[in-house]
């Protein structure tokens, strides 16, 4: 089994990741979130801005292939958010009580034939089609 295990996790967290990233973008998206998404970011990060600026950092800093995460982690009471970055299709969902709720795909695939070498343009263009309300309901089903 423990042949098993690297296919597994490179497939699965693929898939996973992928899912997610898919479904939190949208045409005419953008903005900042609302309501208690956007009173978690500010408690936590102090500002939507800087909340911004940690996630792009850690999109920008991840070295190689990866993704940048903002999740949940419900082992704190009460439920906190925290960003963090992963290499290759691991994801924070493979630690207990961590609920990835926005996901960045750093890999080059997913920006080079738009922006080459420019990772920073990539991520300072994905903001715009990040789907608040559907980062929201992720937060509200992580929560429950």
């Amino acid at each position: 089994h423990e042949a098993l295990r690297g296919p597994i996790r490179n497939s699965g967290g693929g898939y996973v990741n992928h899912r997610l990233f898919w479904n939190i973008m949208g045409p005419s998206k953008g903005g900042e979130p609302s309501g208690d998404l956007a009173a978690a970011i500010s408690s936590a990060f102090g500002s939507f801005d800087a909340f911004k600026e940690k996630f792009s950092q850690a999109a920008a800093t991840q070295f190689g292939s990866g993704w940048a995460w903002l999740y949940v982690d419900t082992n704190k009471s009460p439920a906190t958010l925290e960003v963090t970055s992963t290499a290759n299709q691991d994801t924070p969902a493979m630690e207990a009580g961590k609920v990835p709720i926005l996901g960045l795909d750093v890999w080059e695939h997913a920006y080079y034939l738009k922006y080459q070498s420019k990772r920073a343009a990539y991520i300072d263009a994905w903001w715009n089609v990040v789907n608040w309300d559907e980062v929201a309901t992720r937060y509200e089903q992580a929560r429950a």
